[in-house]
């Protein structure tokens, strides 16, 4: 049987004022926010630049009961899962079109006690998750294209949603629209 499905409102901080970060994550948390999500971009993967693991190491320690996501927009995500688990991380969100061996760096991810996240581009099939789903804790599918905030939805998408639900019930499942990210199932704690 499937567990209910619960919605949790996880908001990125891609549009915070870095300068007063602090006091904006906590206010969103304080205003209800189940979890943060923090958008890293490499310059690489995508074309933006944001922060790295000194900026969220910098939160942890001021914010330490919120759940921390990344979502790794970066080429190479085996090569900061240490660093962000160290950085007080709970969920490693990475891209699947960025790494040479999803099943590799998912292993990774878990040995260091953080939850995995795979995400799918716009013009990625969903069923490629099939290969590694077992090894990944929540699936999260891209209504935009990664990197760039105040996008127009792609509705389009919504069906990967759907055949994910559909293949895996209780399956945490997470859609990013813009710089907002909507969970559409995350059921479990995610400490």
């Amino acid at each position: 049987m499937s567990k209910k499905l619960s919605a949790k409102i996880g908001p990125s901080i891609l549009n915070a004022d870095l300068s007063i970060l602090y006091e904006e994550s906590a206010k969103l948390v304080s205003n209800g926010a189940d979890y943060l999500h923090l958008d890293v971009m490499d310059g690489n993967f995508v074309p933006n630049m944001t922060f790295g693991h000194p900026v969220v190491k910098c939160l942890r320690r001021k914010i330490k009961d919120a759940v921390f996501e990344t979502h790794m927009m970066v080429t190479k995500p085996d090569q900061w899962i240490e660093p962000m688990a160290d950085a007080g991380v709970d969920r490693y969100i990475f891209h699947v079109e960025s790494a040479e061996d999803v099943k590799a760096v998912c292993r990774k991810i878990k040995e260091t006690g953080m939850k995995v996240g795979v995400a799918l581009n716009p013009g990625t099939p969903v069923d490629v998750v099939t290969e590694y789903v077992d090894l990944a804790d929540m699936v999260l599918v891209m209504t935009v294209e990664p990197g760039f905030g105040g996008q127009k939805f792609m509705e389009s998408q919504m069906t990967k949603v759907k055949w994910l639900r559909e293949n895996y019930p209780d399956l945490d499942i997470e859609v990013d629209e813009s710089s907002t990210c909507y969970p559409v199932m995350p059921a479990t704690t995610h400490k």
